[in-house]
This record gives structure tokens, C-alpha cells and sequence, in this order.
């Protein structure tokens, strides 16, 4: 797609779907960690029983596998938000405009995008607004 070329819903979707992929991968990315790294071992006075299990050394290659998913998410993120964020800039009534950074460059449900607008707009109303703008 060329810049300053229209966006369709589908171009805007697929954009927000990878912001998507992104954030749940740093969430995994976390809980992996979290779970490498619980925390102090806990000291009984016991000894330990045969076959100790080093957590960090068993998650270490999924961890290392989720930060190189990150780094191609947000790769492909950033250039897709390269296409994206001329159109948007070239909106000129700054209400769709703030509508249209919030849910496709931010990444927040209608509703969320509703609240910030604040007003009377409603989830429905904030949705309406931009597929007027889009012509759909």
C-alpha cells in the first residue's frame, strides 16, 4: 500500500490485529518469566530429592523464543503503523481523528475509545463515526 493511498476497514482491522498479537505475546512473555523467576527457594532444612529441576534452564529457550516473537511483532507493527498513521493524520476533524489514533494506533476497544471522547458518545456512536468516515 502506498502512502497517502485511502485505507479500507480490513487495512485498519489487520493493523489493530497486530497490536493485538503483540500485546499477548508480552503478556506470555511475562508469565514466562514469572514463572522462571518465582521468586526465593523456599528452605525447608529437607534435603533435596534426586532429579532438582532448574526452572530458569527449562523456560530459558521459550523465553528467548517469545523475545524474538516480540521483536518481529513490533517490526511488523511499526511498519504497518507507518502506512497507517499518515492517513490518519490527514483527517482533519480532530474528533474522527482522535477516534481513529485511539483505536487503531492505541489499540483501545470502542468502548474504551467512547470513554476517552467522553460526552454523550457511546461505543456505538465512536464505531459509527469512523465507518461514515471510511464510507462503509
Amino acid at each position: 500500500m502506498e502512502e497517502g493511498e485511502n485505507l479500507t476497514l480490513a487495512d485498519l482491522n489487520q493493523h489493530l490485529e497486530s497490536i493485538e498479537r503483540l500485546t499477548k505475546a508480552r503478556e506470555m512473555l511475562l508469565s514466562l518469566r514469572e514463572a522462571a523467576f518465582p521468586g526465593a527457594a523456599v528452605i525447608t532444612g529437607m534435603p533435596h530429592a534426586p532429579g532438582v529441576k532448574d526452572k530458569v534452564g527449562d523456560l530459558a529457550s521459550e523465553i528467548a523464543d517469545m523475545d524474538a516473537r516480540i521483536s518481529y511483532l513490533e517490526a511488523e507493527v511499526k511498519a504497518s503503523e507507518a502506512t497507517i498513521l499518515p492517513f490518519i493524520q490527514s483527517i482533519t476533524d480532530d474528533q474522527t481523528r482522535l477516534i481513529f489514533r485511539l483505536r487503531y494506533l492505541r489499540g483501545l476497544r470502542w468502548k474504551e475509545v467512547a470513554a476517552v471522547i467522553g460526552g454523550r458518545n457511546s461505543e456505538e456512536s465512536v464505531k459509527m463515526a469512523c465507518y461514515r468516515y471510511l464510507g462503509e
